[in-house]
């Protein structure tokens, strides 16, 4: 397994950053889910973090809060626990280090222009059409 964490863009977080803790997992499994600690929770401390920036820590404490967890007992293995809890965590971070890609205005088509218009000046003789009629003739 690597010791870091390639979230992407460049941001790498170190596995001694992460804290790991064991525990009982719940649900069914009989004999041997009462006897094996293999619920996984991954820890992760934002302020303490030497591989994030100010902007990144900001960002990321914005979005999930100062501390980001991720927890895994979905297999009976403690292994595939981590391994589950750890790309959780990844998954996490980097929606929360995403930026936005700013919008571009478009302009409206000459062709979306002319229908405009052409509804507009149906509609204004529709109306013109509702009036009460001339009896001067």
């Amino acid at each position: 397994m690597a010791e870091v964490l390639d979230v992407g863009r460049g941001v790498r977080i170190p596995l001694s950053d992460v804290q790991l803790r064991a525990s009982r997992s719940s649900g069914p499994g009989g004999q041997h889910a009462n006897v094996t600690a293999s619920r996984i929770e991954a820890s992760f401390d934002v302020a303490s973090s030497t591989a994030l920036s100010d902007a990144q820590k900001h960002r990321v404490t914005g979005r999930c809060g100062p501390v980001v967890r991720a927890v895994a007992q979905d297999a009976r293995s403690q292994a595939r626990n981590r391994e589950l809890a750890l790309q959780r965590l990844t998954d996490r971070l980097r929606r929360a280090l995403a930026t936005p890609r700013p919008r571009t205005p478009t302009k409206p088509t000459k062709a979306s222009k002319t229908r405009r218009l052409e509804s507009k000046r149906r509609q204004s003789e529709r109306k013109r059409g509702r009036g009460r009629p001339d009896l001067s003739d």
